[in-house]
């Protein structure tokens, strides 16, 4: 089982910057595509960015601000937040989609809640 927990979010002024992390722990025999996702009250959840063999994608209301990285060495997924805006007011999810034989399936953390607000 892929268990996955979130970290970093919290309160910030806009144009104000954070890093979120992803603890992916667990079974990782499988092979996965990682992303980001968020979640504003009120609307459904979106997506942010995903990392695949092809590159790292991103929508279009983050290009520019928001990088996703991964350190692989220690099993960790990061999304800096940079020049964030009120409208980035969300819970944020990590997500692991995992394939191969046997290994179908997605997975979610608990979320972490990113405020922007002056």
């Amino acid at each position: 089982q892929v268990r996955l927990a979130e970290s970093g979010g919290g309160s910030v002024q806009p144009g104000g910057s954070l890093r979120l992390s992803c603890i992916i722990s667990g079974n990782l025999y499988c092979s996965y595509d990682p992303s980001w996702y968020r979640q504003a009250p009120g609307k459904e959840r979106e997506f942010i960015s995903k990392r695949d063999m092809y590159g790292t994608t991103y929508a279009d209301f983050v290009k520019g601000r928001f990088n996703f990285s991964q350190d692989f060495s220690h099993d960790t997924l990061y999304l800096q937040m940079d020049n964030l805006h009120p409208e980035d007011t969300a819970t944020y999810y990590c997500q692991l989609q995992t394939y191969g034989v046997g290994c179908e399936g997605i997975h979610w953390g608990q979320g972490t809640q990113v405020t922007v607000s002056s």
